[in-house]
């Protein structure tokens, strides 16, 4: 959430770099009226009360049964009803400054593009040299069937659409593509490998930010009302929900692979074929815990980090800074990393990292207690390293052959064990 200090304080800019995100000031307007109608409340009520205690000292000085002590407590009662009158207004009143409170995106960065989509997203830098074929290159999907390493056929019987089986080397590339990602992340870039649980409560949700705007993305077991994570993120950024961290602990890196499950509520027509918009996929997440000073440092790490992913395994790739109309509704600022895919010949999303300064901090309770004693809210920043299916995608389609064949990059050959070309048996 935003800090309701910046709002008070600033109202204007909070309204002009909102309006960017499509936030109309009305909204804001709302939310100060209510925000002094509380604050106005509770000062109220706690006088009242402060009068209350005063005129029950005086009852126990004077005799109650005299008519002084009568006049007292029929003071004291209708103070007791005023009290209970201004504090249900106030509970009321507090419920619509949440409502509207939990709703309102993060605060996009200054330096950001202004857009209302992604086509005012801009271009950061290019890396690698995009391929070039002496044949019509074929997409991935068609690939992976033809090599019978993926079955979407299958998969649509058991599950429906928008799910694989991964068969023999395609389930082998799969998993040497996210034990690869796992290995130079931790064994090269400092994070701390973690498990996390795969179902997570409401509040978990509510933490990172998903949750009460994208409920319908999601997929929640009735049954308990827990929710399938659409992103490790969610419960890696939690994992300190409601903790006070050390100042000399930070920063902390932590990375995990996960399966992700995401409903794809309207994306209906897109990316129907393939890998690339799927139920259920394997995702190796990235999350950091930043001093608040230092975040926007580690996001050009934490973006770097993902990059030398696609570095590592020949894939040419441009990082791109998403526009205030773009960015996720945590996010203060986000790079997208897009790898070159041939058979369409564009770029698309492989990675989304984001600094959600102390947004989803001040949702979940994540603080650490400086030096001096204070405690402040940390930073939570996050990003893709790498989506599993999106990177084996890529690999399919830039290291294609003109016989069928798929050369294994050379980075994920000892995972292959040594093996260094797919093709049909």
């Amino acid at each position: 959430m935003l800090n309701p200090k910046l709002i008070r304080k600033q109202p204007d800019l909070v309204k002009e770099r909102l309006a960017t995100r499509g936030v109309k000031p009305a909204e804001i307007d709302d939310y100060i009226a209510l925000d002094q109608q509380n604050r106005t409340a509770i000062t109220k009520a706690e006088g009242m009360k402060k009068e209350k205690n005063q005129l029950t000292a005086k009852i126990k000085a004077a005799n109650p049964r005299s008519p002084e002590g009568q006049a007292l407590i029929k003071q004291v009662k209708q103070l007791n009803q005023n009290i209970q009158t201004i504090e249900a207004d106030q509970e009321k009143g507090a419920a619509q400054l949440h409502h509207i409170a939990i709703r309102l995106p993060n605060i996009p960065a200054a330096d950001l593009p202004i857009g209302p989509d992604e086509a005012s997203d801009t271009e950061v830098r290019k890396w690698g040299t995009i391929p070039e074929f002496a044949f019509e290159p074929k997409a991935h999907w068609e690939i992976g069937e033809q090599l019978g390493i993926l079955d979407f056929d299958r998969a649509a019987k058991v599950s429906g659409a928008r799910f694989v089986y991964y068969k023999n080397a395609g389930a082998q590339l799969e998993r040497a593509v996210y034990n690869f990602m796992l290995d130079l992340h931790t064994q090269h870039q400092g994070y701390q490998e973690v498990i996390p649980p795969y179902l997570v409560t409401g509040k978990t949700m509510f933490g990172t930010g998903q949750f009460p705007k994208f409920k319908e993305d999601v997929y929640t077991v009735e049954a308990t009302g827990m929710t399938l994570i659409p992103t490790a993120e969610v419960p890696l950024t939690n994992y300190y929900a409601n903790e006070i961290l050390d100042e000399a602990e930070l920063p902390i890196y932590f990375t995990a692979l996960t399966p992700c499950f995401r409903s794809e509520a309207g994306s209906a027509g897109r990316d129907t074929r393939g890998l690339i918009r799927m139920h259920q996929f394997h995702k190796v997440e990235m999350v950091k815990f930043s001093k608040p000073e230092d975040s926007y440092a580690e996001l050009e790490k934490l973006t770097q980090n993902a990059a030398e992913v696609l570095e590592k395994l020949g894939l040419a790739y441009h990082v791109i800074t998403l526009s205030t109309g773009d960015i996720g509704f945590s996010a203060a600022k986000t790079y997208d990393i897009e790898v070159w895919m041939p058979q369409q010949h564009l770029y698309r999303e492989i990675s989304s990292c984001s600094n959600c300064l102390d947004f989803q901090a001040r949702r979940a309770m994540i603080r650490y207690r400086k030096a001096d004693g204070s405690v402040e809210y940390v930073h939570t920043l996050n990003g893709s390293g790498l989506a599993v299916g999106r990177t084996v995608a890529a690999i399919l389609e830039n290291y294609q052959q003109a016989d069928g064949s798929v050369l294994v990059p050379e980075a994920l050959q000892p995972y292959f064990h040594g093996q260094k070309v797919i093709k049909n048996n």
